[in-house]
C-alpha cells in the first residue's frame, strides 16, 4: 500500500525533478491518475496568446541556435542525458502515476530518452551531406544540410515523454528549438522533463532563451502550433482522426509534418514457429501497457496445424496474467487511461461476439474502486477478419484467427488501414524472407520472431498508410529536422551549361 496520498506522492516526485509550477490552482486543468482515478493536480493553463509568444520566442532562439556548431549543440543533449540518468527513478514514477504503466515500463520509457540522447550526441558530428558527381568539368556539386526552424511536438498520453525526446534530441542537435504540447492527460511528466532539461541548460551556460518550451492546455494550443507559419515542422503523435486534421492544415501552409498515428498490428504464427518464444512475444505485445501502445499486437493469424496447440496456451496466459495497481504491486497489467477507453473496449467486445467471436476475458477488475478502470485482457477467437478486427481499439484486445495458406494470410495481414508494426513467427527461410519482401508486410516495422512492440531507438520508428508515413528516432530520421541545399561550385574559367545547353551572347 502507498504510504501517502497519491497527490502527495505526485508533488514530491515533481519537486525532486525541479518542477516549481503550482499543482493546486483553483479552477485549473485537472490531472487525473488512472491508477486510482483521483485528481493529483490542478494546473494553470496557457492561452493561445501564450502559445503565440512561445512561438515568437522559439523563432528568436532559432536565429541564434542555428549558428552554434552542431557538436556544441550535441553537448547540451549530452548534459541532458546526464540529468535524465540522475532523475530516472522520479521520471519513471511520474510515467506510472500519469499513464498507469508498470514500474519497469515507466523506467523503460525514460531509458528510451537516455538512449536517443546518446544517439543524438554522436549524430551531432555526423550530419553528413554528399559530394555528387557532376557532368561539368571544373565544377564540384554537393549537398549540405541546414537547421530547419521551430519544431512543434504534440504527444499522446500512452508514451508521455519518450516520443517528445525522440524528436527533441534530434531537433536540438540539428539546430532547431522545440515547443511541446503534451496530452491533457499527461502534462505533469512533460513539466518534469522540462525541469530536468533546464538543469542541463544551466550547466551548458549559453543557450538562447526559449530553446525548449512546454504548453499546458487543450487542443487549441496544438492548433496554434499547427496553424503558425513560424513553426517549420509539426511532429504529432495520436489517432488517425487527429492526423487527418493536422496533415492538411500543415500542408496548406507548406509546412512539414511527421505523423505517428494509429496501428492495427498483426502477427502470423507459422507451423515451424518456436511455440514458447511466440507465446511470450505475443503475450507482451498484446497485453503490455494494458494494450495502450500504438505497436500493440491486435490481430493474430495462427496456422490451422498449430492452432489447437498455441491458442489454449494463450488462453491460459490471459487467464493468469496479473492486473493491479502499478505503484504498489508487481502486476504486469495496469489500468486503462479512463472510462472512455473502457467503454470503447466493451463496445468492441460486444460487436465481436455478435459477429461470432468467442470472447475470453475483458471483464472489469475491482482494483481501485469505481474511479479507476482495470480490465482483464481479452482474447477473442474470430471466425474471420471483420467488424472491430478491422479497426484499432486502444485496449488489450487480441483477435485470433485461423489460416491455412501463406499467400492469402499475407493479404489479410495487409488488409487494414494501419501500417505500423508487424511480426511473423517462423523458422522457414522462405516465409521469413517473403514477409520482409516487397510483397510481404506493408508496415513500417516488420519483425521476425519477436513481437510488434519494443522498438529500439537505433531504427527509424513509424509506419505507412493510415499510420501517417512519418519517421522518428534513429537511422536517418534526423533529415526531417533539417533542410537540404544542393550546391554547385564552378572553379574553372569556363561556364559550361548542364545537359549540353548552349546559350552564347555577345
Amino acid at each position: 500500500m502507498l504510504s501517502k496520498p497519491l497527490s502527495a506522492l505526485t508533488a514530491e516526485t515533481l519537486e525532486c525533478c525541479g518542477v516549481t509550477a503550482a499543482l493546486d490552482v483553483e479552477g485549473g486543468m485537472q490531472v487525473v491518475s488512472p491508477v486510482t482515478g483521483e485528481v493529483v493536480a490542478a494546473l494553470a493553463t496557457h492561452s493561445t496568446a501564450d502559445a503565440a509568444r512561445a512561438i515568437d520566442t522559439a523563432a528568436k532562439a532559432f536565429r541564434d541556435w542555428r549558428l552554434v556548431p552542431a557538436p556544441r549543440r550535441g553537448e547540451l543533449v549530452r548534459l541532458y542525458a546526464e540529468e535524465l540518468r540522475k532523475s530516472k527513478d522520479e521520471l519513471g514514477r511520474m510515467v506510472s502515476i500519469e499513464a498507469g504503466k508498470s514500474p519497469s515500463e515507466g523506467l523503460g520509457e525514460v531509458q528510451e530518452m537516455i538512449d536517443i540522447c546518446d544517439f543524438a550526441v554522436g549524430l551531432s558530428r555526423q550530419l553528413y551531406g554528399l559530394t555528387i558527381a557532376t557532368e561539368r568539368p571544373g565544377h564540384r556539386m554537393m549537398e549540405t544540410w541546414h537547421p530547419l526552424g521551430v519544431v512543434g511536438i504534440i504527444t499522446a498520453f500512452n508514451f508521455p515523454c519518450a516520443p517528445w525526446c525522440w524528436n527533441a534530441a534530434l531537433a536540438l542537435v540539428c539546430g532547431d528549438p522545440v515547443i511541446w504540447k503534451p496530452s491533457e492527460k499527461t502534462p505533469l511528466t512533460a513539466l518534469a522533463c522540462q525541469a530536468v532539461f533546464e538543469r542541463a541548460i544551466a550547466r551548458f551556460g549559453d543557450a538562447p532563451d526559449g530553446l525548449s518550451q512546454v504548453l499546458v492546455g487543450g487542443p487549441e494550443l496544438g492548433e496554434a502550433l499547427v496553424d503558425s507559419p513560424k513553426v517549420a515542422l509539426i511532429s504529432a503523435t495520436g489517432s488517425t482522426r487527429m492526423g487527418r486534421i493536422v496533415g492538411p492544415k500543415v500542408a496548406a501552409r507548406f509546412g512539414k509534418c511527421i505523423l505517428e498515428l494509429g496501428g492495427n498490428n498483426a502477427g502470423i504464427v507459422c507451423p515451424s514457429a518456436d511455440m514458447d518464444m511466440a507465446l511470450r512475444a505475443i503475450a507482451f505485445g498484446a497485453m503490455g501497457t494494458a494494450g495502450q501502445r500504438c505497436t500493440t499486437m491486435r490481430r493474430l493469424f495462427v496456422h490451422e496445424s498449430i492452432y489447437d496447440q498455441l491458442v489454449p496456451a494463450l488462453k491460459k496466459a490471459y487467464a493468469s496474467v496479473t492486473v493491479g495497481n502499478p505503484l504498489e504491486s508487481s502486476a504486469l497489467v495496469g489500468p486503462l487511461i479512463d472510462k472512455a477507453a473502457f467503454d470503447g473496449m466493451q463496445t468492441a467486445l460486444k460487436e465481436a461476439a455478435e459477429l461470432g467471436g468467442s470472447v475470453h476475458g475483458g471483464q472489469r477488475e475491482a482494483v481501485e474502486g469505481e474511479a479507476a478502470y482495470y480490465v482483464k485482457p481479452a482474447l477473442v477467437e474470430m471466425p474471420e477478419q471483420t467488424g472491430p478486427v478491422l479497426r484499432e481499439t486502444f485496449a488489450p484486445i487480441l483477435y485470433v484467427m485461423k489460416y491455412s495458406d501463406f499467400d492469402p494470410v499475407l493479404e489479410l495481414h495487409n488488409d487494414v488501414g494501419g501500417g505500423l508494426s508487424s511480426s511473423i513467427f517462423t523458422t522457414d527461410l522462405r516465409e521469413m524472407e517473403t514477409f520482409l519482401s516487397a510483397r510481404g508486410s506493408d508496415c513500417g516495422i516488420a519483425n521476425v520472431n519477436i513481437g510488434t512492440s519494443g522498438a529500439e531507438i537505433g531504427g527509424a520508428f513509424g509506419g505507412e498508410k493510415e499510420t501517417g508515413g512519418g519517421r522518428e528516432s534513429g537511422s536517418d530520421a534526423w533529415r526531417a529536422y533539417m533542410r537540404r541545399a544542393t550546391n554547385t561550385i564552378n572553379y574553372s574559367s569556363e561556364l559550361p551549361l548542364a545537359q549540353g545547353v548552349v546559350f552564347d551572347i555577345d
